[in-house]
């Protein structure tokens, strides 16, 4: 009888136990995507008034464009480099720099497409990515496998994009936009499964919230990076 009171103790523990990490996990992704979420907000308002102050049309005319292109890809490195050693609130304030420089760096987007064609594919990009990131945090298949093989199909498409900049052909800017929808909604359902995963790792509130912030960052690129292809398909030009 004491052996059968036992069991149903122990089993009940490891039924709170998991019930417990299964809250934290829902609280942790919530604030992965609320980070994710409110830096594409101040992206879009960013980039938003850069085009209508004129801002970024200013800056398109000088030597600063190539700062405003280039400083972003310098602060995900740094952030990258220093997260560990940096404190919570740095890498928050980091976070937003970083989401502040990028939304400048696409206010040029508004005079190349139009604001209702931007707004429907932010929608359908948006639809896409949501369904992407549940099947990457519901299903029980690994997926590490599957992330190296979409990150050589990323390698494959920067380097293709470069070349491209030389030819300036229409077929492969287009085989380039579907590739590469393709591999944003792969890498979509793997950072989704790895920041589930990094959440078990995670030792203090500290550094918790630090891994949210990468997390955080990881889905932003990945939304961002969905958003740009599929623009380039279904953007219709301004007239």
């Amino acid at each position: 009888m004491a052996d059968f009171d036992r069991n149903i103790a122990a089993h009940t523990g490891t039924g709170a136990r998991a019930q417990i990490i299964d809250m934290g996990l829902r609280d942790y992704m919530l604030r992965v995507y609320n980070y994710m979420a409110s830096g594409l907000a101040l992206t879009g308002i960013i980039a938003y008034l850069g085009y209508r102050t004129d801002l970024y049309a200013a800056i398109a005319g000088s030597p600063l464009i190539w700062v405003v292109m280039l400083a972003p890809l310098g602060v995900v490195f740094y952030l990258s480099a220093k997260i560990h050693s940096m404190s919570f609130a740095s890498a928050q304030t980091w976070f937003w720099v970083y989401a502040g420089l990028v939304g400048l760096s696409l206010s040029g987007i508004f005079y190349v497409y139009s604001g209702v064609s931007i707004t429907r594919v932010f929608f359908i990009t948006a639809g896409m990515f949501g369904a992407t990131s549940l099947y990457g945090y519901t299903t029980k298949k690994d997926l590490t496998g599957f992330g190296s093989f979409l990150f050589m199909g990323l390698i494959g498409v920067i380097i293709a994009s470069v070349v491209n900049i030389f030819l300036a052909s229409s077929a492969l800017h287009f085989a380039i936009s579907v590739i590469g929808v393709l591999v944003f909604t792969g890498l979509t359902a793997y950072d989704t499964q790895k920041i589930k995963e990094i959440y078990a790792e995670a030792d203090g509130h500290e550094v918790a919230g630090k891994k949210s912030i990468m997390g955080a960052l990881a889905l932003y690129l990945d939304f961002l990076n969905l958003f740009l292809m599929m623009l380039r398909l279904m953007g219709g030009n301004r007239e």
